[in-house]
């Protein structure tokens, strides 16, 4: 049977591609090799779905790498607004939270893919789940269709042009396995080299593990690569069985992987008291240790530090937990001051795809045109969403570009070549 448009996979840029393309009057197949659609987007935002921000375009831009100037003209054509309208018209109801975070309001990520699966069938999008693309096929340079395995037999599905959303390899058994790069690459396009990103981070020794399941805001954390520090944030983080996690960690962890991969030596440094510079911070200490000055030196702890972190600070300063605070010298109120400020964790490794929320690298923007999402090697051949080798930061970034390539990729294949 021939198409005008195939979307191949259908999560967050597919499901928007396919019922773009498919309202403007196009005739669509949305092919799933899972057994249904969305299933990535079920567990995003940990099962609430951030839907995406409410950021100014320019402040959008800079949370996005390698370069999120690529992605102007896909915000111009569909931005945060016009998911959240989308939306709305299908009964998701939204809220905005800290971070300018929007998540529907009954916390419910079922709720955005039920309203998006009403989306494309209103429209009249035909779904085939349970079948895996195995080829693109091309003739002079021009997509013609793909060759699928469905229900056991091989088949080709042709059509004018094919959008291409299968996603990168982040939580593979979602389905996103990386399949749409070799794809891609079989058809001449450069894939740039992929690896997990906002994953949570590995640590040398027992610190972190002995904080296990404690969570800290507004701290600040920063990247040290050989001794010097190239990248830092602000926010929540939290402290795991095998080291680092939470929003801030994730957020500098794409920095971690790729200076990791070169294998560098990179520690993470977090400052406890970022409101105090050093003075201050020095000032307040001098202060509590004296007006407490009879008080043993581990009940003085708790004015500074989460009842979790006590002990691990006593083993680490070497003070006696029974000295009386005004005992405490001058070159031990110093080292509480540097621990405070900087509490230092090696960094090992990081986790697996299997726990990245989502894919750095992927197919090379200098082979697509911003303005359409067309390949530039391949005539009628688009892409949406993470495959593109475009990542960002947590806080409702990444689904954001999914929403505005797979809009702008239906857009463009809808007018005439």
């Amino acid at each position: 049977m021939k198409y005008d448009i195939i979307v191949l996979g259908a999560g967050a840029a597919g499901l928007i591609a396919a019922g773009r393309a498919a309202g403007l009057g196009a005739k669509v197949l949305l092919i799933e090799k899972m057994e249904r659609a969305g299933r990535k987007l079920l567990i995003t935002g940990k099962g609430r779905c951030n839907i995406t921000n409410d950021a100014s375009m320019a402040d959008f831009i800079s949370h996005i790498n390698p370069d999120g100037r690529f992605l102007r003209p896909a915000f111009s054509t569909f931005f945060s607004k016009d998911i959240v309208s989308l939306l709305e018209k299908y009964g998701v109801e939204t809220i905005v939270e800290r971070g300018g975070r929007i998540f529907p309001v009954s916390n419910a990520s079922a709720d955005v893919v039920n309203a998006l699966l009403k989306y494309v069938h209103e429209n009249g999008v035909e779904i085939l789940c349970n079948c895996k693309t195995e080829k693109l096929l091309v003739s002079d340079n021009t997509i013609t269709g793909i060759e699928a395995t469905y229900r056991g037999e091989t088949n080709q599905f042709y059509a004018d042009k094919i959008i291409l959303c299968t996603g990168g390899c982040s939580y593979p058994a979602t389905g996103s396995n990386g399949e749409g790069f070799k794809l891609a690459r079989s058809v001449g396009h450069t894939i740039e080299p992929v690896m997990p990103a906002l994953v949570p981070l590995e640590t040398t020794g027992d610190l972190a593990s002995n904080m296990q399941g404690l969570s800290l805001k507004n701290v600040n954390a920063s990247v040290w690569v050989n001794g010097k520090k190239i990248k830092n944030g602000f926010g929540e983080m939290l402290f795991t069985h095998f080291g680092l996690s939470g929003p801030v960690i994730l957020t500098l962890s794409r920095y971690v992987v790729n200076e990791l991969r070169k294998n560098n030596e990179v520690e993470i440094s977090i400052d406890l008291k970022p409101a105090l510079d050093e003075p201050k911070l020095d000032a307040r200490l001098q202060r509590d240790l004296n007006e407490n000055g009879k008080k043993r030196f581990d009940n003085i702890l708790k004015l500074w530090l989460p009842s979790k972190m006590i002990l691990i600070f006593i083993g680490l300063l070497g003070i006696d937990p029974a000295k009386e605070c005004h005992q405490v010298t001058s070159k031990e109120r110093k080292k509480i001051l540097i621990l405070l400020k900087d509490l230092r964790f090696n960094i090992s490794g990081y986790r697996s795809f299997k726990e990245a929320i989502i894919t750095a690298g992927g197919i090379s923007t200098k082979e697509i045109d911003p303005k359409t999402m067309e390949s530039k090697l391949i005539k009628n051949l688009y892409f949406a969403g993470e495959i593109i080798d475009v990542d960002a930061d947590t806080g409702g970034y990444n689904l954001q570009i999914a929403w505005s390539t797979g809009w702008l990729a239906a857009n463009a294949c809808m007018k005439p070549n």
